[in-house]
């Protein structure tokens, strides 16, 4: 995916700001796939790091900055399968890596993974 604006600034076609005016989504594009790419821009953007659980008032606030409608974006973030939520919607977390993250958090989180595995291997528990 290119993220390299054109000359005057713009974003590229295949980037999905470019559905956004002043840094703000005001209607979901209509082809699927630009759908998607949104979706999980915004994604990346509201929940940064992998598996962090945030409350849904505080979700929906993160949202409202980016999203006219941050409830349907939400919606659409959870069906897409980019954010999971518990069974009364009081916490979202991200649970897919996308390729709008940084190379940088995929790395940590993969080296945090590699730690934690060997942790439990080494001290497995007893049911």
């Amino acid at each position: 995916m290119s993220a390299d604006p054109d000359a005057a600034g713009r974003p590229a076609a295949d980037d999905p700001r470019r559905f956004l005016r002043d840094g703000r989504l005001e209607i979901l594009p209509r082809r699927r796939r630009d759908k998607i790419a949104v979706t999980r821009y915004i994604a990346t953007q509201v929940l940064p790091l992998l598996l962090e659980p945030v409350g849904e008032r505080e979700l929906t606030e993160r949202l409202s900055g980016l999203a006219y409608d941050p409830v349907g974006m939400r919606r659409a973030m959870v069906d897409l399968g980019v954010v999971t939520r518990t069974r009364d919607g009081s916490e979202y977390w991200r649970t897919e890596r996308t390729e709008f993250d940084d190379d940088q958090a995929a790395e940590a989180l993969s080296l945090a993974t590699e730690v934690l595995e060997r942790e439990l291997d080494q001290n497995p528990h007893e049911s």
